[in-house]
């Protein structure tokens, strides 16, 4: 599609950097390009090969024209000159007046260097793309130049002047969605890319964004097509095309598209995990070493520490790494029975807190006896994904490891540590990672989905596919078949942006950076 307006905007971010990359997209890129950029050679942008980088200035506009004031000065001075020597003879009037056209254009060369100088914004590298071998689909000019705040402003600035706009948040990845270059699924990716917090959620968003996700479902709905474009030929033409024996053939198809689907929204649960991190919530006792747990591995002070017994009242979060995997952690108040009415909430907050978690660490003081506090929560954590840590081992124990086993029946792994030491915490990475990157978290061909989005649009093609095996086994009309394969198809494309709305379209650009 043609869009009309021209966008900009500094795709590096307005943060003082070595180089900054400045981008121009639209119809007027490269005329804007050659009012402002300018070679050693004297070439203009128009002259320039695509997809080369070329070196050379950005000048602003003058505030004076100096050249065309120097043109004028410089004509007088020559008809004031060729004047005196009218009455001369011809040749010496020519070769005057070639002395004072030489004159005339090496004071306005002198004056032209002289203006560009006093105009000069940066020494740059400038890339031409011509459409529609760009990011966009549209004439792309980017600008590298040096990266500091006040360059970057004036480069802006003059592009602006020049008649491009400032590109909204995402807008650049929007228009190359709109020119049909990638699909949504695709855009969508660009973001996990950019915000990827491991090399395993990097990877997958990269499968994505290079038309994996795409290609898998532009798959299936050819398939889902095809078999519906059959029904609706064979009910139009039945003296032609016959539909003997067409349930059981089309059962067996369903049942294997149902069967790949069902594989793309089961794998949402680990791509959340990947993509957002392991929700996980530090439980246990006051002054068993929870705070202490979060400012040690977070590497900071982002909790307060005491040996006052319920100084955590309210939830503390905190985004770690922990080799390849995130941790988005939460550290809780401690869990006790008490009459205060503060406590009280905080106790019921990390309950909740932990109901909800992907993994518990349950931190017990390995220096004092279990109670029956520390019971209560072994018994919370029964069927959870947990760690029990028995943090103080740089103290004398009192709890043994075979103790606390005994009463969790060996249900989850137990691990000596010290947090004021950091004793223990290697075989803790090693344990958590074991426990996610198990299984198809590791199989480095497989789809994980991401977005939330599109498992719900895969869940709803799920369901009109079980319609279909529904339809099917009941001998339904064939015409009944022909509607939900119908509505799976157009689920699957709305995955990939078919038929979606302006306002969806709006919303997840939105989200994007600036110059992205």
């Amino acid at each position: 599609m043609y869009i009309e307006d021209t966008i900009v905007a500094v795709a590096t971010g307005m943060n003082a950097s070595g180089i900054g990359i400045i981008r121009i997209s639209g119809p007027r890129a490269f005329e804007i390009g050659k009012e402002i950029y300018h070679t050693k050679s004297g070439k203009t942008l128009s002259e320039l090969e695509s997809h080369r980088v070329y070196y050379g200035y950005i000048y602003g506009k003058n505030k004076t024209d100096f050249s065309d004031q120097m043109k004028q000065s410089s004509e007088v001075y020559s008809q004031t000159q060729l004047a005196t020597v009218f009455d001369k003879n011809k040749r010496t009037e020519i070769a005057f007046g070639s002395l004072v056209d030489r004159q005339r254009k090496s004071l306005t060369r002198i004056n032209t260097v002289n203006d560009k100088a006093e105009n000069l914004l940066d020494e740059v590298l400038l890339l031409p793309m011509k459409a529609p071998k760009s990011y966009t689909a549209e004439d792309v000019v980017e600008v590298h130049c040096h990266g500091g705040q006040l360059v970057l402003r004036n480069i802006l600035e003059l592009i602006v002047s020049e008649g491009a706009r400032i590109a909204e948040p995402g807008e650049f990845t929007k228009r190359a969605f709109l020119n049909g270059r990638i699909d949504l699924s695709e855009a969508e990716s660009v973001i996990d890319v950019i915000e990827s917090g491991n090399n395993y959620a990097l990877r997958n968003s990269l499968k994505q964004l290079t038309g994996r996700l795409s290609e898998k479902i532009d798959g299936l709905r050819k398939e889902i097509l095809m078999e519906t474009a059959f029904i609706e030929a064979a009910l139009d033409d039945p003296e032609h095309i016959s539909l003997d024996g067409y349930y059981d053939r089309i059962s067996e198809k369903t049942e294997r598209i149902l069967s790949e689907l069902k594989k793309l929204y089961d794998s949402f649960h680990d791509g959340r995990i990947l993509k957002d991190g392991i929700t996980t919530v530090i439980l246990g006792k006051p002054n068993v070493g929870k705070s202490s747990l979060l400012n040690f591995l977070s590497d900071s002070e982002k909790a307060i520490v005491t040996d006052i017994p319920g100084t955590t009242r309210d939830v503390i979060e905190e985004r770690i790494s922990l080799g390849e995997l995130n941790l988005l952690v939460y550290d809780t108040a401690g869990i006790r029975v008490s009459s205060d009415p503060v406590e009280k909430l905080g106790v019921e907050r990390a309950k909740k807190y932990g109901e909800e978690a992907d993994l518990i660490l349950f931190v017990l003081d390995s220096s004092l006896p279990m109670d029956d506090n520390d019971k209560e929560l072994l018994d919370f954590i029964n069927n959870k994904t947990a760690v029990i840590l028995l943090n103080k081992s740089d103290l004398e124990s009192v709890i043994r490891e075979e103790e606390i086993e005994a009463y969790d029946h060996g249900r989850h792994p137990i691990i000596s540590v010290s947090v004021k030491t950091g004793e223990g915490f290697e075989k803790v990475r090693e344990v958590i990672s074991n426990m996610f990157l198990s299984g198809e978290l590791t199989y480095n061909d497989e789809i994980l989905i991401t977005n939330e989005r599109h498992r719900a649009l895969l869940g709803q093609a799920i369901e009109s596919l079980k319609n279909v095996e529904t339809s099917i086994k009941n001998e339904m009309p064939e015409d009944f078949l022909s509607i939900d394969l119908k509505d799976a198809y157009d689920l699957l494309g709305m995955v990939l942006g078919e038929q979606v709305g302006d306002d969806l379209v709006d919303e997840i650009f939105s989200k994007f950076c600036m110059g992205k």
